[in-house]
């Protein structure tokens, strides 16, 4: 699908349309989502023949693929987060093309901050004056919406670590925080790919002519940077956070298995001279005098009795219980 948004009396105006022949000097943005090779091919005829990157292209990780300049045009390939209500945000490339005209922006997904920069378009029309401006703007909201992300994955670690940590119900069982906390800590590496690839993003964009000689749009560019790297300092410290409580958890489960092998180990060391009194009277000896008396029975279970209490009166004395 193509979505044209175009400059007007009121702000950008917004419209789905088909496989275009020519791009109207007004139009600002053109928004490819899921476009199909016919409707891809159209917009680079639009556009004078500048070439735009297929899906498989977007997918390539090398920093070449993501990040160069073409036919006068910059283009910009980012991972970004979408779902990110969910436990692990899911994680798609969406690419950028600053062009001598309109900005093009090409996905295969819906992020939110798509819908937010549209509302915005819509309200102030002060965001539609050049594509460079609007794709900052467009930018921003994607750091707007990666810190929503990165709030939400902090408290539900906070939460996590409070449950780990609280004082009673210590016999419950911590495997199901291993698995919450690795789930978090997934998320959080998806929000560092996110923030490295736009901080290498916006240090690329800086030394676009459009952007270097606007005054306004490179202060606005550095504001970005800045909001990128400490959100990626905050996620490092989250990141560490993570760690140690999983490292924590993985502690008190072996304290735990600790604390259950000792019991075992004190009961069979505990049981181990009453086994041996009862073994002994046991055997099938003729001579043992002890059987015909009537007190023999009542001091055999009394000596196991005894037998038993000494090892851990020994063992309480010594702090091992």
């Amino acid at each position: 699908m193509i979505r044209i948004h175009r400059r007007g009396e009121n702000g950008c105006r917004a419209l789905d349309a088909p496989p275009v022949g020519a791009l109207d000097p007004d139009v600002l943005w053109v928004d490819l989502i899921a476009p199909s090779r016919e409707e891809e091919l159209s917009i680079e005829r639009a556009l004078g023949g500048i070439p735009l990157p297929t899906r498989e292209e977007m997918a390539e990780l090398e920093a070449s693929s993501r990040l160069y300049r073409e036919q006068g045009a910059t283009y910009v390939t980012v991972d970004l987060l979408h779902r990110g209500d969910e436990d692990v945000p899911f994680l798609d490339p969406v690419t950028f093309v600053l062009t001598p005209g309109p900005l093009v922006t090409i996905r295969y997904f819906d992020p939110r901050p798509f819908a937010m920069m549209e509302a915005a378009l819509e309200r102030d029309e002060e965001l539609c004056v050049t594509a460079p401006g609007l794709a900052l703007h467009l930018f921003e909201m994607v750091i707007d919406r990666t810190s929503d992300v990165l709030s939400k994955t902090v408290a539900r670690m906070e939460a996590f670590s409070d449950e780990i940590f609280a004082e009673r119900g210590r016999a419950r069982s911590f495997e199901p925080y291993v698995n919450r906390l690795g789930r978090v800590r997934q998320a959080n590496a998806r929000l560092e790919r996110t923030l490295a690839g736009l901080l290498r993003a916006f240090v690329f964009l800086g030394l676009d002519d459009r952007i270097e000689k606007d005054t306004e749009a490179r202060d606005h560019l550095a504001s970005l940077t800045r909001d990128a790297r400490s959100l990626i300092d905050h996620n490092h410290a989250v990141a560490a956070s993570i760690d140690f409580q999983l490292n924590a958890a993985l502690g008190l489960i072996n304290i735990q298995q600790s604390s259950i092998i000792k019991i075992f180990s004190v009961a069979a060391v505990a049981f181990l001279p009453p086994t041996l009194i009862a073994s002994i009277y046991g055997m099938n000896f003729d001579h043992m005098p002890e059987l015909a008396q009537p007190w023999a029975y009542p001091a055999a279970l009394g000596a196991m009795v005894v037998s038993a209490i000494l090892p851990l009166a020994w063992f309480k004395k010594r702090g091992w219980l």
